[in-house]
């Protein structure tokens, strides 16, 4: 993570300036302890270093993550995790609770009880937790687990809730457009044999009709800061309220969505709900 940064090329009429871009990098969390148990190799102390290193060559929007949920990790934790991001101040702040996927290190530990099973009702806490304070150091929360000062929202992240066309390539790239959708082969080995035995390495594709891209462009949106019934109607042709009455009314009961006159939203309580 803690890779030397020189700006010495930057001078380089072909290099576009740093400032132009965004950097980012895991920091994952500022304790060691946990650090060791999630097999990073670096430590707390490059979290700064880094940090530095990038404002130092120039870059003036730098984004770094943090998980919360960790197993073992306390709400006093989190918080001094969020203390020590903030003194920082980057532009960007990627904030995510741990999801345990099955095959990994960590899922092993789980299971085999070497380590603890992550806390769902603290994980919520921790969510809260940094909704709030990250909010109140003048963040705006634009996406379900992104934080940006004013006008340093990602372009990128926002692609995917918005239901922008997305094309991409290579290893593991996810293709949307109007439709179809396609991702291609995630394993490096498997991605170079399909190309060179059937000469495409896409292994998914999916075929959207107009109400299945409608409720997708629905629950996509609503992991942004807000849903415009008015972009969905233009899409297609009705408002969310109209196609989805019944569903969108139960969500409003329980607490997990709001509306405006324009807008869908999912509450504090509904960004916690899997």
């Amino acid at each position: 993570m803690a890779a030397q940064v020189s700006p010495r090329n930057w001078n380089d009429a072909r290099v576009s300036k740093p400032r132009n871009y965004r950097a980012s990098f895991g920091a994952q969390t500022f304790d060691d302890r946990e650090l060791k148990q999630l097999g990073r190799t670096h430590s707390s102390a490059d979290i700064p270093a880094t940090f530095q290193q990038l404002r130092g060559a120039g870059f003036e929007n730098i984004s770094f993550d943090l998980i919360a949920g960790l197993p073992n990790q306390t709400l006093s934790g989190w918080r001094r995790n969020l203390d020590q991001a903030l003194q920082l101040k980057p532009d960007h702040l990627s904030l995510y609770l741990l999801d345990v996927h099955e095959g990994t290190p960590l899922a092993d530990q789980i299971r085999t009880g070497m380590r603890q099973k992550p806390d769902d009702d603290l994980a919520g806490e921790m969510y809260q937790v940094m909704v709030d304070e990250v909010c109140a150091a003048g963040y705006e929360h634009y996406e379900i687990s992104n934080f940006s000062l004013p006008g340093f929202a990602s372009r990128h992240n926002t692609k995917y809730w918005t239901g922008a066309p997305i094309m991409a390539w290579l290893l593991r790239a996810f293709v949307r457009r109007a439709a179809p959708c396609w991702s291609n082969e995630r394993d490096a080995a498997k991605y170079v044999q399909v190309i060179e035995q059937e000469g495409s390495p896409v292994v998914e594709r999916t075929d959207l009709n107009e109400e299945d891209a409608a409720r997708s462009r629905s629950f996509l949106g609503a992991f942004d800061a807000w849903v415009g019934s008015g972009r969905v109607r233009k899409r297609f042709g009705s408002d969310l309220r109209d196609r989805y009455v019944s569903d969108l009314g139960r969500l409003v009961e329980a607490g997990l969505i709001e509306f405006d006159e324009r807008l869908m939203r999912l509450t504090k309580r509904g960004r916690c709900v899997e």
